[in-house]
């Protein structure tokens, strides 16, 4: 069988066995579309051989975190094919995989810009002087006051379905990488007053689309459209510090750190399969590593005679 069609029977496999989103299953067309070239133009009599190339032609265009999700997709595809009994030996059972990633720490927002960021939000509303723009400002408000509060990817905040929302019981459930479902708490007063006034006023639009956030032309809130929310708020502030929808995610960990919450509740919170993964924002609190070294350093206790 060609590797053009065992690569569709595996990405269909993806789609309805496996139930994978369709930005993943993009992802794996685009990786697997590419080790498909790339073999075509190939004369390796086996595919460890291919592989072993492979990665090699990898490492000259790409950086290690390309290079790991790319080979990590085509793991995956080889897995099936050997699952499924179209080939009777795994080649990756046979090479040895170490790719070194950098270290790359997450950017956060200074506290007082993302004070700043609010207030801007808070400011013009109180500014509005006609009913769309008031509508409009309302929606930014609860899409800012959100992320921050959950900690949400933005497609995660995008894709919010209308009875994901329980404001009465003051929690969302989102679903994640992998679809993983996970209940976040909503325990701020502001941020609950700012959901409720939105759903009140987007109610006959959130009704229509199903999704909690809704656009102009009341459809679901795009990924592109809180970037420009977020830039807009940003630029009346004249922050010098580019914010995206991200580093929301990521200063609502590393404050949640810096205020001792065990890190194993910041995983479930933000729904990451590993701790390794959590563990990234132990790197970015050196605020909080200065104010225990100042507090608890062992070196305090010692009465040195300094003559």
């Amino acid at each position: 069988m060609e590797l053009k069609t065992l690569i569709e029977k595996y990405l269909i496999y993806c789609e309805l066995q496996k139930g994978l989103n369709p930005k993943t299953i993009k992802s794996y067309r685009i990786d697997l579309s590419q080790f498909k070239s790339y073999a075509k133009e190939r004369e390796e009599t086996s595919s460890k051989e291919l592989i072993c190339s492979y990665l090699e032609s990898l490492h000259s265009k790409y950086k290690p975190k390309s290079i790991k999700r790319k080979l990590a997709t085509l793991k995956a595809f080889y897995e099936y094919l050997t699952y499924e009994e179209i080939i009777e030996d795994n080649p990756f059972s046979r090479i040895h995989l170490k790719i070194k990633e950098p270290i790359i720490l997450p950017r956060t927002i200074p506290e007082k810009t993302l004070t700043k960021i609010l207030n801007a939000a808070y400011q013009t509303l109180d500014k509005c002087k006609t009913v769309y723009s008031e509508r409009c400002v309302i929606r930014d408000i609860a899409v800012l006051e959100l992320l921050f509060a959950t900690g949400l990817r933005v497609s995660e905040l995008c894709n919010l379905k209308a009875d994901d929302v329980n404001l009465s019981d003051c929690y969302i459930k989102t679903f994640g990488k992998g679809s993983k479902e996970r209940i976040i708490q909503i325990c701020t007063p502001d941020v609950l007053t700012a959901l409720k006034r939105y759903k009140k006023c987007f109610k006959a639009e959130i009704d229509n689309t199903g999704y909690f956030f809704v656009n102009r032309l009341s459809n679901r809130l795009s990924d592109q459209s809180v970037r420009f929310m977020i830039n807009k708020y940003v630029n009346q502030i004249s922050s010098p510090v580019h914010v995206t929808p991200h580093m929301f995610r990521h200063t609502f960990a590393t404050m949640l750190l810096e205020s001792d919450v065990d890190i194993r509740y910041i995983q479930q919170i933000l729904g990451h399969s590993s701790i390794t993964t959590t563990e990234i924002y132990t790197h970015v609190s050196t605020a909080k590593q200065k104010q225990i070294l100042k507090r608890k350093h062992p070196r305090q206790k010692l009465n040195v005679n300094k003559g």
